[in-house]
C-alpha cells in the first residue's frame, strides 16, 4: 500500500486521538481512510443528486411536468418513507 504524509490540523490530530482512543480504529491511517471514503462517498451522492436536478429541470423546460396535487404529495412521502426504511433495514 502507497504511503502518503498529511499535514493536519491541532484539532484534527486530537480528533484522530480521540477516536483512536475510543477503540474504533487501530491506527491513524484506519482513520484517516474512513474519512477519505466517506467523502468520497458523499461526493458520489452529490454527483447522483446533481444529476436528477438536471434530469428535473430538463422536464419542466420541456413541460413534462404534472400539478403538485394531494395524492402526488402522499405518494412522494410514502415512496420516500419506504426508501427510509429500507435504508435502515440494510436494504437500500
Amino acid at each position: 500500500m502507497p504511503t502518503m504524509n498529511v499535514s493536519l490540523t491541532d484539532d484534527l490530530e486530537r480528533f484522530v486521538a480521540e477516536e483512536l482512543a475510543e477503540g474504533g480504529y487501530n491506527s491513524q491511517s484506519e482513520v484517516v481512510r474512513e474519512g477519505l471514503r466517506l467523502l468520497r462517498s458523499r461526493k458520489e451522492k452529490l454527483r447522483r443528486l446533481r444529476t436528477e436536478l438536471d434530469r428535473g429541470l430538463e422536464a419542466v423546460e420541456q413541460g413534462r411536468t404534472e400539478p403538485l396535487t394531494h395524492e402526488l404529495l402522499v405518494d412522494i412521502a410514502d415512496r420516500a418513507s419506504r426508501r427510509a426504511n429500507a435504508r435502515k433495514s440494510g436494504k437500500g
